[in-house]
């Protein structure tokens, strides 16, 4: 789960997702050096019976941290089942089980799920929020296998390239009955900040990354 500086959010998620998924799940909060209200929030759920809590810290670097916070993440759990989120989410209950039950049935690595706001996601063809397999994670990018994430994307559209790297590998899938919803300004479900304020000026930077690297896996 990357934060940034949202500590409103620590308790009101950790209380859905032990609701929603069970206690068989350790989340893991990769917050920015300096963040400290965040971090206090984090530390104080860490003694919780229900789930396991964890705080990394990374140094600021503004492009990347969304990426960079995931990697970090993936690197530091040994989990079979890695959900690569955000701290403005939702989970409904049965999300998991829905889409273990899509990897049962295809076998594929990459599980995307249903945000209840993406017009792409909405139709199965994007994911914006991902349930990954440990054995997929070892590829990496599709030209560096040390990351799961590129981590040049200003956040906004590294999940395109993540997805449809998963796509040319013939490992995506999309679980439309597991809906994790993502509590965006963008779909009215969440009040605006700094981060959702720069959204439009990021997706800009990010459409011109993926532009220039989508041959690649193409």
């Amino acid at each position: 789960m990357p934060v940034l500086n949202r500590p409103a959010n620590v308790r009101p998620l950790l209380d859905n997702i032990a609701l929603s998924t069970g206690s068989d799940v350790e989340v893991v909060f990769i917050a920015t050096i300096g963040d400290t209200d965040e971090h206090l929030a984090i530390a104080h759920e860490m003694e919780r019976d229900d789930i396991q809590v964890e705080l990394l810290t990374i140094p600021a670097n503004h492009i990347g941290d969304y990426a960079k916070k995931i990697n970090t993440g993936i690197r530091h759990t040994t989990s079979e089942w890695i959900f690569m989120g955000a701290d403005d989410l939702h989970f409904k209950p049965g999300w998991f089980g829905a889409a273990k039950l899509v990897y049962d049935t295809t076998g594929k690595l990459v599980i995307g799920t249903q945000d209840l706001g993406n017009s792409r996601v909405l139709r199965g063809e994007h994911s914006t929020h991902t349930l990954v397999h440990r054995s997929y994670v070892a590829q990496g990018t599709i030209d560096d296998p040390s990351k799961v994430l590129h981590e040049g994307y200003p956040h906004e559209f590294v999940d395109d390239e993540f997805i449809e790297t998963a796509k040319h590998r013939d490992e995506f899938v999309f679980a439309y009955n597991s809906v994790v919803e993502h509590l965006h300004p963008l779909w009215g479900k969440a009040p605006t900040d700094a981060l959702y304020d720069g959204h439009r000026k990021r997706m800009n930077q990010g459409r011109q990354i993926y532009m220039k690297r989508k041959w690649i896996w193409r």
